[in-house]
């Protein structure tokens, strides 16, 4: 798996289809911008049959025409990709649900072909699909629309976004191959978009996908940081909200530097979902007991510090350690992992780094153009020095330096998160989410206020809603608030179920 640190991206969902199939079978002075709002017109986009490596025959794909910088909106335009999944029960067609699968920096145009496919476990539920248009998109600087690029060499990627520094030493390190990443991207042949890549532009960009497809308003459904993107969109054009569905939360400061942080408790609330079923499998000779499993984790880091085995050192069996915490379905995945490490056998395929120069560029841009981070490496290594113990399974990695740290100030102020607006959002949780965890959830809900319902469900992963979710309660909670509009009078627990 590669490890892109927290959300869950499209390359992740595929990653983790494949893992099934092959294992287991400032809103005031926003709104004020310049064409930011405008009413719905009839709609003259031209659909077309999306890219052979959309997944799906029905799938069509046109383009919206944005500017770079909505200060000036006669200045440069940039296209906006997009995806439709049409209704095929037009008598019953509510409207458009727009999606979002997370990121920052994963492709969301074929999505809505994800959403729908029958090998996942929940699928969008047919309900649904008959009321609405599923539209996709890839967001500014993202696959079809405007791609960034900040020149990654293979080295770079190879360190994926999770580094696990050992010292304060490393830490150093790590600070100037940043600051190195940094340069790259403000000096390769798109900076110029460099400031305009952003969550608020995004957003605005949704406001123009909306009134190309000539709606008076859109609903929505993101995902990890689609949960960001949603709650500022909504924040600013509550008028242009319907129905929003936020699945696996931020916190409303998005993914800023607490976000990130972050990671480090929720891999530790996670962990012992994965160490309970490892230690009830004993054929992976992991551990008999939780606690024999955690302790393998930390005889095998620290062997693979000291002499990597094929390709794989203590900082990437970290961080492939996270990213199939994801999910209950990659648990055997990684056992077997483990297993090859442990006892000298071939490890299984791993996803190539080529091709992630977009995918990981795009994301800094959004990071570190959303907010501003710390800029002293000093900072960095106490905060890394605590978060190695406070967090001993990948604490130091999350409290790590990047290249944030060496970014141009954001251009604009974070948008703020409030209680303004109609009573339209439903966020759903799960409680043990290792890249969104619940903290993020209640903080963003209590932001909103009334505007929101919180459900949370008793199960591990990142997904609370379709796909790999199981916990019906929550399922068709958040299917009959998209379907009739109901919501939960008040906030709603969800117990656990049985798999």
């Amino acid at each position: 798996m590669v490890s892109t640190g927290a959300m869950l991206t499209m390359s992740q969902l595929r990653a983790a289809l494949s893992v099934t199939l092959a294992v287991t079978v400032a809103a005031g002075t926003i709104a004020s911008v310049p064409g930011v709002s405008e009413a719905a017109t009839p709609s003259t986009l031209q659909w077309e049959p999306c890219p052979a490596d959309s997944g799906s025959s029905t799938l069509e794909c046109t383009t919206v025409e944005v500017p770079l910088d909505y200060r000036d909106p006669e200045g440069r335009r940039i296209d906006i990709a997009i995806s439709r999944l049409a209704s095929k029960k037009p008598s019953q067609r509510r409207g458009v649900l727009l999606t979002n699968p997370g990121g920052p920096g994963g492709s969301g145009l074929d999505y809505p072909s994800l959403l729908v496919n029958p090998v996942f476990p929940q699928p969008l539920p047919q309900s649904v699909q008959d009321q609405y248009d599923v539209i996709g998109f890839d967001p500014r600087g993202v696959g079809q629309s405007a791609p960034v690029t900040c020149d990654y060499t293979p080295g770079q990627l190879a360190r994926l976004n999770l580094p696990y520094p050992r010292s304060s030493a490393d830490v150093l390190k790590d600070a100037e191959i940043a600051k190195t990443i940094a340069r790259q991207c403000s000096s390769s042949e798109t900076a110029g978009m460099l400031p305009y890549i952003t969550t608020a532009n995004t957003a605005r960009d949704m406001d123009r996908i909306r009134q190309a497809l000539g709606e008076p308003k859109i609903s929505y459904l993101g995902s990890s940081y689609g949960t960001y993107l949603g709650a500022v969109y909504t924040t600013m054009f509550p008028e242009r909200s319907d129905r929003f569905v936020l699945d696996s939360n931020l916190g409303p400061g998005g993914y800023d530097h607490t976000a990130f942080q972050r990671l480090a408790p929720g891999m530790e609330q996670r962990f012992p979902d994965f160490a309970k079923f490892a230690a009830a499998n004993p054929q992976y000779g992991l551990g008999t007991t939780p606690e024999q499993v955690r302790a393998t984790f930390f005889e095998l880091a620290a062997r693979l510090e000291k002499t990597p085995v094929q390709g794989m050192d203590g900082s990437l069996f970290r961080g492939t350690t996270f990213d199939l915490l994801y999910s209950d379905v990659g648990f055997t995945t990684l056992a077997s992992i483990w297993q090859a490490l442990d006892t000298g056998q071939p490890l299984p395929p791993m996803p190539p780094t080529s091709g992630l120069d977009n995918s990981f560029s795009s994301r800094l841009h959004v990071l570190c153009g959303d907010s501003s981070w710390p800029r002293t490496v000093r900072g960095y290594q106490r905060d890394v020095a605590v978060y190695r113990v406070k967090y001993p399974l990948i604490g130091a990695a999350a409290a790590n330096i990047g290249p944030c740290a060496f970014w141009p100030s954001p251009v604009e102020r974070p948008v703020r998160i409030g209680d303004r607006g109609p009573s339209n959002v439903l966020m759903v949780q799960n409680l043990r989410d290792p890249g969104t965890p619940l903290v993020g959830a209640r903080e963003l809900r209590k932001a909103f206020g009334d505007r929101a319902r919180l459900v949370t469900a008793d199960q591990g992963g990142h997904g609370a809603y379709v796909l790999f979710a199981r916990n019906r309660c929550a399922n068709d909670t958040v299917t009959t608030f998209l379907t009739t509009g109901q919501r939960p009078a008040h906030d709603r627990v969800c117990a656990a179920e049985p798999n």
